[in-house]
């Protein structure tokens, strides 16, 4: 039987309209690209650079040399501390010790002297007793020989206590103050190392470098940033998810990364989840604006893997589980 034309055109024409209502697929990969978290590597010190051992491409290995700043007033800085160090460090070692051998000798002497005088002076007060027992001479004479003898003690026995004094050390206050200069000095003197030690930077970790900030001969300012390094674990894929496919991934999960001339894919980790929507419709949430939301994460590949990929670069994002298809 043949179909009249009139009927055949309206039967295409609603196969073309029910198709356009089904549900239609949607690409099977979240757009993304290459993130790169820099490594700026300056001086907490200012200082004219006068030694660049780094240029750009350079792939450099932790510790290798850096640059180099001017030293020669922080080099006096540290000649000065140091000095400081050994004066507190003698004056409080000849704190410690006393008078010295000569000085000790002469109070001894002294005091030699003194007892020799007091032993003369005891004799002449016991020969001055026996006289006033037998009235040959007046009590005065007796009162002045105990006045002679007793000052005769009293210097002995303040030359006895010299002597004690210059055996010892300084007091106990001059000695802890002492003490706390040297401390003072040496705080100062790790101060001026340090001071020297940052004017020579090292590379932190195995890196590219990436850019260059100042050249041989110019003022670096305290704090910025000479060059630019990219270490290969600082290289991460960002890559945004509908509201309505947040829920197949999480943290740890593995995906995939592919871009325009890298290979085969490249294998990364999700390393991070957005807590918020980095994109919301300025109208209530329904079903239909909800696919609006989108949420951004980040993955990291291995260590061997990141050199594929270079900060920028668009990739597709892959995961097994993810929705392919929407719902009409």
């Amino acid at each position: 039987m043949k179909i009249p034309y009139s009927f055949s055109y309206l039967l295409v024409l609603s196969l073309l309209l029910s198709l356009a209502g089904c549900s239609k697929l949607e690409p099977d990969y979240f757009p993304g690209y290459v993130e790169a978290e820099y490594v700026r590597l300056g001086a907490p010190v200012a200082g004219t650079l006068t030694k660049l051992q780094l240029k750009t491409g350079d792939q450099v290995h932790a510790d290798a040399p850096a640059f180099l700043l001017e030293q020669e007033n922080e080099r006096a800085e540290r000649a000065e501390a140091e000095f400081r160090v050994q004066r507190a460090q003698s004056q409080l070692s000849d704190l410690k010790k006393g008078k010295r051998p000569d000085e000790l000798a002469a109070v001894q002497a002294q005091l030699a002297q003194a007892e020799a005088a007091l032993r003369l002076s005891q004799a002449d007060l016991a020969r001055q007793s026996q006289l006033v027992k037998t009235n040959f001479i007046s009590a005065a004479r007796l009162d002045e020989a105990r006045a002679a003898a007793a000052n005769d003690q009293a210097k002995v026995n303040e030359l006895r206590a010299d002597v004690r004094v210059a055996r010892l050390g300084a007091r106990s206050d001059e000695i802890v103050s002492a003490e706390r200069d040297i401390k003072i000095a040496e705080a100062q003197l790790a101060q001026s190392e340090w001071k020297l030690s940052q004017k020579v930077q090292k590379v932190p970790a195995d890196a590219t470098v990436v850019d260059i900030y100042y050249r041989e001969g110019e003022q670096v300012p305290a704090g910025m940033a000479v060059v630019s390094l990219l270490p290969p674990e600082n290289i991460k894929a960002r890559f945004f998810v509908p509201e309505n496919q947040l829920g197949a991934l999480q943290l740890g999960q593995p995906v995939s990364l592919s871009c325009d001339g890298c290979g085969k894919p490249v294998a990364a980790t999700i390393t991070y989840v957005s807590p918020s929507a980095q994109y919301t419709a300025p109208i209530i949430y329904s079903k239909e604006n909800r696919a609006n939301l989108v949420f951004m994460l980040e993955a990291r590949p291995s260590r061997q893997d990141a050199p594929r990929l270079h900060p920028g670069q668009p990739l597709e994002i892959r995961s097994a589980g993810i929705a392919t298809q929407k719902t009409p």
